[in-house]
């Protein structure tokens, strides 16, 4: 007996003593077996909670930690889960009130959720009680769709200001029409639970005997009533056809939203303070850019000289031999003045991969895929317009800049380095980071004059406009002072994208499937960088690569943090952003 007090003391103890690098990769596989535990389901009730529970289960067992025994590195560490479990708390939160604001147009999930939970639970599956369940859904969906085919020839008008739609349908005894956005993304959690159905049925069907005679109808009304459904809602009321390219639809987050999130990424402004920022960045550039367009010969007219620019393409078929060229000649520019560190294998192990005229619907430029760059231009399949347009868009100036920041020593020499130093930290990563990183270098090289002719400098002022506006049109967006018509005009008219590449960018930007934020991480977390350059590089504390081989090998986390390593600063568990970085870049 004595003996196991003394193992469950002794056990305890080694627990409390559990550094925070142990803590973040249990938490990590927890998530991960969470999130493979419920694949099938979605986010039900059940699965929402189960997850509030685990995270705040993590939080209760990181704070029982004794901070101030913590290295400089834990404490960081420690911060950095406090700040990933809080965030993802609020976003359980957040994904619980998308499903509520679905609820409407989707009363027939609790159905499949249902089932698709009985067997995540491992009940034994009757499958003439499955059907019973089941086969109302077909008749439920049909219905549903006929009474807001209804209700959107009449739409219940709100009786008092400020009323939403939802409330004065409920007064008139009426559906409510969602608005573009919300059918779009009803059509989408739609095709999830028709995806969750057949994952559901696919584990029964051939192995449950009596299954197929029970189900085997119920499921197949289910499905096609579902399809219709989907197809009803993302057409006719998405708007969204099938041979058109998409609406420009998203959901204004609010500056209450927007605050939280900098928060989470320790960016210590307001949105409207960093639209002001970008504003300030943006004239700097065009003011560079008049300068190029006069050495041009061309006076102030920059935008005459963006357009010659744009003109100086490679012929269809050389774009990936142009690619591959410029890559091995950012990477010379870095390693002959022993910027940074670049791996022999680094250097050797990444290739290129052409993007299909679909995915520039998306993609309109180059991005980086984990090994490749991908590579966006001219399609025999395209119009001839958009031909053009992707080869404009895609021009050897442009180029210039853009393959530096996908591959080295951008975002491909972030990843080696990443994957091989702190990877527990992946996990933290953030687009002031990430995208920061390669933005930040856009800059150096620039300082640096990597651009040697008026036109590769216009190539690169297109792009550092293009980041500038990036942050006044989402934030303008999302604080809705600024509709999804007017961000792709004022990326054509203000910084002279191509109508294909702005409608793209736009598009993205606005659909919700990342953060509101992301767009602004590329040029504020390179101003961010740049300030911590001018802190420790340009005052002699560190040589140029050792402040660039010790930023890459910190993980890919918010930059304050990264600066709290650098610079030795003292941390509190309770550390909250306070850097204003913006006072050390103002041109």
């Amino acid at each position: 007996m004595i003996r196991s007090l003394l193992f469950l003391l002794s056990a305890s103890v080694a627990c409390a003593e559990v550094p925070p690098r142990v803590l973040i990769e249990q938490y990590g596989a927890d998530a991960s077996l969470l999130s493979r535990h419920w694949s099938i389901t979605g986010d039900t009730a059940r699965s929402l909670d189960r997850e509030k529970q685990m995270l705040e289960g993590w939080l209760k067992k990181l704070t029982a930690l004794d901070f101030a025994k913590l290295s400089p590195e834990e404490q960081i560490d420690f911060v950095l889960m406090r700040n990933d479990l809080e965030a993802s708390l609020m976003h359980v939160g957040d994904r619980r009130d998308d499903v509520q604001e679905l609820a409407t147009w989707m009363p027939f999930r609790s159905i499949i959720d249902g089932l698709t939970e009985q067997r995540v639970l491992g009940a034994p599956l009757n499958p003439e009680k499955a059907a019973s369940a089941l086969a109302p859904l077909a008749k439920r969906v049909t219905d549903l769709q006929n009474q807001m085919k209804a209700a959107k020839e009449k739409k219940p008008e709100a009786k008092k200001a400020g009323e939403k739609p939802v409330e004065a349908a409920k007064k008139e005894k009426a559906i409510a029409v969602p608005t573009a956005h919300q059918a779009l993304r009803a059509a989408e959690s739609t095709d999830a639970l028709r995806e969750s159905l057949k994952t559901w049925f696919g584990n029964y069907e051939g192995f449950l005997p009596d299954f197929g005679w029970w189900m085997k109808q119920p499921y197949d009304d289910a499905q096609k009533a579902l399809e219709g459904y989907a197809k009803f809602l993302r057409e006719e009321l998405a708007g969204i056809k099938e041979k058109d390219d998409a609406p420009l639809l998203g959901k204004a987050q609010g500056a209450s939203n927007l605050q939280g999130q900098l928060a989470h990424e320790f960016i210590p402004y307001t949105p409207e303070e960093l639209i002001g920022i970008a504003e300030r960045e943006f004239a700097w550039c065009e003011s560079e850019m008049k300068k190029a367009a006069q050495e041009m010969k061309l006076g102030d007219d920059w935008k005459k000289a963006l357009l010659r620019v744009k003109l100086q393409y490679v012929r269809p078929g050389e774009q990936e031999t142009f690619v591959r060229s410029e890559g091995k000649r950012a990477m010379e520019f870095v390693t002959k003045r022993e910027l940074v560190t670049v791996p022999a294998d680094c250097a050797e192990w990444w290739g290129t991969t052409m993007l299909g005229p679909q995915a520039q619907k998306q993609m309109p430029y180059a991005a980086y895929s984990g090994h490749d760059i991908l590579i966006a231009y001219a399609n025999e399949a395209m119009k001839h317009e958009d031909k053009l347009m992707a080869m404009r868009g895609n021009n050897r100036p442009f180029m210039r800049n853009v393959v530096p920041h996908e591959l080295i020593p951008g975002h491909h020499l972030q990843r080696f380095m990443a994957d091989r130093h702190l990877p527990y930290r992946r996990g933290f990563s953030t687009p002031f980071y990430v995208e920061g990183w390669a933005l930040y270098w856009e800059m150096r090289l620039w300082d640096m004059g990597y651009q040697t002719t008026p036109e590769d400098r216009i190539g690169a002022l297109f792009w550092r406009m293009h980041r500038c506006a990036r942050i006044i049109v989402t934030l303008k967006f999302h604080l809705g002072q600024m509709k999804p018509d007017e961000m792709v005009k004022f990326l054509i008219d203000r910084v002279g994208h191509e109508k294909l590449g702005a409608t793209s960018e736009v598009r993205r930007f606005i659909k919700g499937d990342y953060s509101p934020l992301y767009q602004c991480g590329y040029m504020l977390g390179g101003l961010q960088f740049i300030a911590l350059h001018r802190e420790l590089v340009a005052s002699g504390k560190m040589s140029e690569k050792q402040f660039h081989d010790g930023i890459l090998q910190l993980g890919p986390i918010p930059v304050e943090l990264v600066r709290a390593s650098l610079t030795k600063q003292p941390l509190k568990p309770d550390f909250k952003t306070t850097w204003k970085f913006d006072a050390a870049t103002k041109p």
